[in-house]
């Protein structure tokens, strides 16, 4: 999964960055890319992923941040990987907590609970360690990410679940980030123990801890920091990495409510108001 190999042309990786951006803006999702191109790799859906990035950087975007995700054992059998995928965090994307949130941003949102770094030093692979990771972080808040769907998650020609090739190119499914509760220093606490509630209207949908990603957070971000090497690339001083989510993600629908309960992290919550463009 990590080769470069490529099956698929630029203009046509491009093409499909296009189809992207027209999904994003219509809520008309697209069908699976990885049925439309046997041959796809995991190397041309990263290069459709870095052209559609690449568009939304020309049109005044500004890259903050990556996301990490399918980091946890269950998630990878079920996308039939071996490890996790990653995209980018763009300006757009970053929400204040405890306000209302536009529904009509999104297609087919759902939200996870995870950790967020923010890193103070640069991290550059090959050979990044979790220590490394550690000492290069500033801060970890609690987040919360809002996922969503530009590509069919079920096709709607063979009723077959999307690939794992289909996501990445999805900008691996991200669409939005909430920062919120209580930031640590690294060694302030044992972060693999940090845990969060997932609370939709008053009903808990989900509980987990962020020993789930890799066996520790920061796990992620190295691994993540060693995955860019072969491109000339690293993490920066600055940005903010998505660890991974710990728990499954939860649908959204209009009016509701969500709470994102961190024990002693603190706690931030969130309305969804209107409709999804997909709706």
């Amino acid at each position: 999964m990590s080769g470069l190999q490529r099956a698929i042309p630029d203009e046509q990786l491009h093409a499909l960055a296009a189809e992207l951006e027209e999904a994003e803006a219509t809520g008309v999702m697209l069908s699976p890319f990885s049925e439309r191109f046997d041959g796809m790799t995991i190397a041309d859906a990263y290069a459709v992923q870095r052209a559609w990035v690449a568009h939304k950087v020309s049109t005044g975007r500004r890259i903050l941040g990556h996301k990490i995700g399918l980091t946890s054992r269950a998630m990878q059998m079920a996308s039939q990987i071996t490890e996790p995928d990653y995209g980018a965090l763009l300006d757009d994307m970053f929400f204040e907590p405890n306000g209302d949130l536009p529904l009509s941003r999104f297609v087919a949102p759902k939200v996870e609970v995870e950790l967020a770094f923010i890193l103070k030093a640069d991290l550059h692979g090959p050979g990044v360690t979790l220590l490394d990771v550690l000492r290069a972080t500033e801060y970890v808040t609690p987040a919360a990410e809002i996922i969503d769907a530009r590509i069919e998650r079920i096709s709607r020609a063979t009723g077959k679940p999307r690939r794992v090739l289909d996501t990445i190119s999805d900008n691996a499914a991200n669409a939005g980030i909430i920062l919120g509760g209580r930031a640590v220093r690294p060694d302030d606490i044992d972060l693999r123990w940090a845990a969060a509630l997932c609370i939709r209207n008053g009903v808990v949908e989900e509980t987990g801890v962020a020993a789930g990603v890799l066996g520790h957070p920061a796990a992620g971000i190295a691994w993540l920091a060693n995955r860019l090497a072969p491109h000339g690339e690293g993490l920066k001083a600055g940005e903010v990495v998505l660890a991974g989510s710990f728990t499954r993600p939860v649908d959204i629908g209009s009016g509701d409510v969500f709470t994102f309960d961190y024990g002693p992290l603190g706690t931030f919550s969130c309305r969804f108001a209107g409709v999804a463009r997909g709706q």
